[in-house]
């Protein structure tokens, strides 16, 4: 396989000459988890913040009745208090500013701040896959002030006990076809301090023209909770692209309509139970999500800049939320290691088409805590130029975390991945060793490609 355009042709990696599928069929498996034993004790990235009041995620029964207990895929999970100085795992060194939407990367792409290619690159997205506009132009529809937020009931139905309510939101987005769900205590910080007049979604569903005026709409949300509902991209769609083909934009879009589906539904039925609440998703959204889904349990940042990988899907999600003053029983952040995994693996920065993901071991400071610095405008510049696919997903593709079949296999590798440095490095080796994330398995892919309109169409 080759990079995208403009940069060297990679060497082949050595893979093992036995298919995922035959070294399950194998007792090599067993031979390799055997390595397990003699695996050093876990060097975990020291962090103030782990409980040691015995917190554990809801039993059977209590963390939903339609999905009973909380399922991690396998990793080895410990829970996390909040406080001043974390969000969850995440090091806070000082007041983190509310960011500003348009400043966002696409949206720079949009007011042409990354060039012209970019910005009709941006626009073109519904256009340049034929699948992109049928997932955009619902999510529009679904996008406006009246369907994200509206009056609340003048009669508030009693909530007496906010648990048995928790379950039952978490029941109704389970319901309504979530695949994961968490409620978190809201970060003031995660509203944005403006957004972008219009939404962003309005540009990618092309309801806004490329030479539409501009402006910020200040954010007032200060609603105290969080629900945050995920849906995962199809596993064996990425397991059969490249990454950076047609199907990889369409693989959020499709995730994006559920979720924001997903959030409208319940946020218009809190608002009928008497209590505020406003979808938060991809067509309109005043929050940002990477530090909602720390607070409501549902994972931790990764080396991919602000993106939050789960235990069990890793960050092969899209997702949405709802604020809101419903009385609520938050989760608990949550600590599996990915901070540990993130500093050895570096898979997504070998890989990254355009190279903006770091190589750096350590997180760095910004905007009051510490991260990987993705160079979000090298990674929104290739994304929105991209003529080899529409957009971009090759870290998704190609993070361990976020490959992985449904095989005991597979959640006992999560489970050494999540036992610290050393464990890491072994997890990164097997990955490796089969190819993983980097292979196309051709079996599974099911759409069609029009590569003739991946060209971008500038303005005469």
């Amino acid at each position: 396989m080759s990079e995208i355009s403009g940069n060297k042709e990679k060497e082949p990696k050595q893979q093992f000459p036995v298919s995922r599928r035959g070294f399950l069929r194998t007792g090599a498996a067993v031979a390799a988890m055997g390595v397990m034993g003699a695996i050093a004790a876990p060097s975990k990235m020291a962090n103030a913040t782990v409980s040691t009041l015995g917190y554990e995620a809801a039993g059977k029964g209590k963390w939903s009745k339609l999905k009973p207990k909380m399922s991690y895929g396998g990793a080895s999970v410990s829970f996390v208090e909040h406080n001043d100085q974390w969000l969850g795992t995440s090091k806070l060194l000082g007041p983190v500013q509310r960011t500003d939407e348009q400043d966002g990367g696409f949206c720079l792409a949009i007011r042409g701040i990354l060039g012209e290619k970019a910005k009709y690159g941006y626009f073109q997205q519904a256009s340049r896959y034929p699948m992109a506009s049928a997932f955009l132009n619902p999510t529009g529809a679904i996008s406006g002030p009246e369907m994200v937020d509206g009056p609340v009931s003048p009669e508030k139905l009693p909530i007496p006990d906010p648990e048995q309510m928790s379950q039952h939101i978490k029941d109704l987005a389970y319901y309504l076809r979530a695949d994961e769900v968490g409620i978190g205590k809201m970060p003031s910080y995660a509203y944005y301090a403006s957004t972008m007049a219009p939404p962003q979604g309005a540009y990618a569903a092309g309801a806004v023209p490329p030479d539409a005026p501009i402006s910020k709409a200040p954010v007032t949300g200060n609603l105290p909770n969080v629900i945050v509902v995920a849906v995962e991209q199809h596993l064996e769609t990425y397991l059969a692209t490249t990454g950076y083909d047609g199907i990889s934009n369409s693989q959020s879009f499709r995730c994006y309509h559920a979720t924001a589906n997903i959030s409208v539904i319940m946020a218009q039925y809190i608002r009928n139970l008497g209590y505020n609440a406003r979808a938060q998703h991809f067509g309109n959204y005043e929050a940002v999500m990477g530090p909602c889904l720390i607070a409501a349990g549902m994972g931790e940042l990764t080396r991919t800049g602000d993106c939050v990988a789960h235990p069990r899907f890793g960050f092969r999600t899209k997702v949405a939320a709802v604020t809101t003053d419903l009385p609520l029983a938050p989760d608990k952040p949550i600590d599996f290691g990915m901070l540990d995994f993130c500093r050895v693996c570096k898979k997504c920065a070998d890989e990254c088409p355009s190279k903006a993901i770091t190589f750096d071991v350590d997180p760095v400071e910004h905007n009051g805590y510490l991260r990987w610095n993705t160079d979000a405008k090298i990674c929104t510049t290739f994304r929105a130029s991209n003529e080899e696919g529409v957009n971009c997903g090759r870290c998704i593709k190609v993070c361990p975390w976020n490959s992985k079949e449904d095989s005991w296999f597979h959640e006992a590798g999560i489970w050494i991945g999540s036992k610290g440095q050393g464990a890491a490095k072994f997890l990164k080796g097997i990955d490796d060793m089969f190819g993983y994330g980097t292979e196309i398995v051709e079996d599974y892919k099911w759409w069609l490609e029009w590569p003739e309109l991946y060209k971008i169409k500038m303005p005469s």
